[in-house]
């Protein structure tokens, strides 16, 4: 805000208004609001095992199914290409195991997101316990 010097005769009125104050109770306002807020607490309710130390090591493993989605939307089962209703049938058979491998989801950084949401809904409708996803840059 620039000052003007000279052009007001005396005892003439300054017809601008003073921000100053204005400034000051809009910032307690401000920190008012910030202090009173709530904060955020967001739960994601996620199923994670419980560490077992009683229990024996366990051999014969299955080795991990990789289904990767390209950004067209395609889907490959361990490196081959496969349709959305093999896929459903493959995790269902995988699902009825009594020992499941580890389902690993391998999304493209361009990959729709209704695809992806699509495999690890069908995933978890089969009964898939051991999943991620698996994620490059």
């Amino acid at each position: 805000m620039a000052m003007q010097a000279g052009a007001l005769r005396e005892g003439e009125l300054l017809s601008e208004i003073n921000t100053t104050p204005l400034i000051d109770v809009m910032l307690v306002l401000l920190i008012m609001l910030i202090v009173t807020l709530p904060p955020q607490r967001h739960a994601v309710k996620l199923d994670t095992p419980v560490p077992c130390t009683a229990c024996p090591p366990v051999f014969n493993q299955p080795k991990p199914i990789t289904v990767a989605i390209d950004y067209r939307g395609g889907i490959s089962w361990n490196g081959a290409p496969i349709t959305r209703a093999d896929l459903d049938h493959r995790l269902a058979s995988e699902g009825r195991k009594p020992q499941q491998a580890e389902f690993y989801i391998e999304p493209d950084n361009d990959a729709a997101y209704g695809v992806v949401a699509h495999v690890m809904a069908a995933a978890q409708r089969e009964g898939i316990k051991r999943m991620g996803v698996v994620g490059g840059a």
